[in-house]
């Protein structure tokens, strides 16, 4: 009997800051929504932070992608993509973390775009970033 996929998204978010050291993860100011004052706009900067928990099975190097799609099907950044080595403590898992800093991100209007991680060609799951205009005069 095969084994299924056990990778598990712990962790998948925006956020200002985050940073990895000795494996421990900081994570500054989580978020999900972006509002501006005008659109199109230019987001300076965030944060893309992601935690996949693997079973003894999976250790070993997998790619990853992470796409962002708007309702309409346009990309909002170039595809982060990249290798992931996934080496064991001793452990029956073990995880990795992908952390992104992603710089002047142009939204032509508000609405929806979602961040879509895949790992070895299959989707592992998606988050969405909101675009809202700022209501206040």
């Amino acid at each position: 009997m095969g084994h299924t996929d056990a990778m598990k998204i712990e962790l998948f978010t925006f956020c200002d800051f985050a940073q990895e050291n000795g494996g421990k993860l900081t994570i500054v100011g989580t978020f999900d929504t972006i509002i501006s004052r005008k659109f199109p706009c230019v987001h300076p900067q965030l944060f893309v932070v992601i935690r996949i928990r693997f079973d003894l099975w999976e250790f070993s190097g997998h790619a990853f992608r992470i796409e962002t799609r708007d309702l309409d099907g346009e990309m909002n950044m170039d595809t982060i993509s990249g290798n992931v080595e996934v080496r064991g403590a001793g452990n029956a898992t073990a995880v990795s973390h992908l952390v992104f800093a992603v710089s002047n991100l142009h939204f032509r209007s508000s609405g929806v775009v979602n961040f879509v991680l895949y790992i070895d060609d299959k989707e592992l799951g998606s988050i969405p970033l909101y675009l809202r205009m700022d209501g206040a005069p």
